[in-house]
């Protein structure tokens, strides 16, 4: 062999080697498929040691974002917000706390309040410019309302219980004894405040007397003592019993449909042993147009299905039990989420997302749409509804082990 050839064939030798090389390093890992390779499973503990400042605290509450799966990627808006990080307004009758977009602004839907009344607190009569839902989570409270039609609407409701009130409608509030009530409230308006409520008390106060004597046929000193800044949340008095209250109204007629509803006490829709999902939206709960939601329970080690929602963002309350989320989006990307009760959660419209219990007890939480109906398309039950074959060249997985994925949308997974 000339010298000629011979360096030929060392450097094909050589070009070789550095393709093998390469291919190696490029060698994708099941369970760790990025590179350069993500994760604590990568790195060594010198690397992974924080000796800077802390809030252990804080940290304890989010312990994915500290050790996040090998399997996250890329960048995400901020998912996660919590009623526990922001302020309360107190007054006599009770407090409420707000999360808006401002606050949130990955929630570009909804917002949301979290409200107690005490034992007869009354929120003050009035009406907003968005749709309010609502979710009864502790006692007992009195709704008032009167629809576009001037048909009032008086009725008790428990924990479990929704209302849905229309752009527009005036209502009021009021925590029955002994327990008063708690609730969250949605509206179907990101950046609906407790701050920009239209007040009765306010527009009176604000209303010259000669006005108010003429519009409702009265001397104008009958308005002397009214209250010169607004209720909001005040200690009211013992209202009387429901029936006395809905006799007082009936003179205008009665909604033909309900604005109550009880969520938790519907058949569910979705149920086995690791779990159930209930749901309310326009079909079931016919006045709520603008808002689908449904309260779903995981058992200790169940695993909220592989799922996304092609009609609306989700917006998440947690009421119990403490849980993981990923969600997956274009890029790739995606991002493992640890919440608790108080917490909340997006997920963008069609963004794929599962939710594992990661505790001891059941987890629950509340999850909204602004839509009229709840929409979901189930990853396995797409992946058995394809040709078989077709998904087996996607996986590389035997199409007799595909036929073993579960069919239909059981929601919820044993662990």
């Amino acid at each position: 062999m000339d010298d000629l050839s011979r360096r030929k064939l060392l450097a094909l030798g050589a070009v070789g080697g550095a393709v093998v090389a390469a291919g190696s390093a490029n060698a994708a890992t099941f369970g760790n498929p990025d590179q350069p390779a993500e994760g604590a499973i990568n790195s060594t503990p010198g690397a992974l040691s924080n000796p800077g400042p802390q809030n252990t605290a804080l940290e304890a509450q989010l312990p994915s974002f500290q050790n996040p799966p090998a399997t996250d990627v890329g960048s995400m808006p901020m998912m996660w917000s919590s009623f526990n990080i922001m302020p309360k307004r107190i007054q006599a009758g009770g407090w409420a706390r707000q999360i808006t977009a401002t606050e949130f602004p990955a929630s570009t839907a909804v917002s949301g309040v979290n409200m107690r009344l005490g034992p007869n607190g009354v929120r003050e009569m009035h009406w907003h410019l968005a749709g309010e839902w609502a979710l009864m989570t502790n006692g007992r409270c009195r709704v008032t309302m009167l629809d576009q039609q001037g048909r009032a609407y008086v009725q008790d409701v428990g924990a479990g219980d929704l209302w849905f009130f229309p752009a527009g409608c005036p209502h009021s509030l009021q925590g029955l004894g002994p327990e008063g009530a708690e609730f969250l409230l949605v509206f179907d308006d990101a950046f609906q405040s407790e701050y920009n409520t239209l007040l009765l008390t306010d527009w009176i106060a604000h209303t010259p007397p000669d006005i108010l004597a003429r519009n409702f046929g009265v001397p104008a000193d009958v308005f002397k003592n009214i209250p010169l800044h607004d209720l909001w949340i005040f200690q009211g008095k013992e209202p009387p019993a429901l029936a006395v209250d809905q006799a007082a109204v009936a003179s205008g007629g009665t909604p033909p449909e309900p604005f109550t509803f009880s969520l938790t006490a519907t058949k569910p829709v979705k149920e086995n042993a690791s779990g159930r999902v209930q749901l309310a939206d326009s079909r079931n709960f016919k006045v709520s147009k603008t808002i689908a939601a449904a309260i779903e329970t995981i058992k200790p080690g169940g695993l909220r299905q592989m799922h996304w929602h092609p009609n609306a963002d989700e917006w998440q309350y947690w009421i119990k039990g403490q849980g993981r989320m990923t969600v997956f989006n274009t890029g790739p990307r995606a991002q493992t989420i640890d919440f608790r009760p108080g917490d909340l959660g997006v997920v963008p419209k069609s963004q794929g997302h599962y939710i594992e219990n990661t505790g001891d007890e059941e987890v629950q939480m509340l999850v909204v749409f602004k839509a009229p109906e709840y929409q979901e398309v189930d990853l396995s039950d797409w992946l058995t509804h394809a040709p078989p074959e077709l998904v087996a060249q996607h996986l590389n997985i035997d199409p007799a082990v595909l036929a073993r994925f579960p069919k239909g949308q059981l929601g919820i997974q044993p662990g």
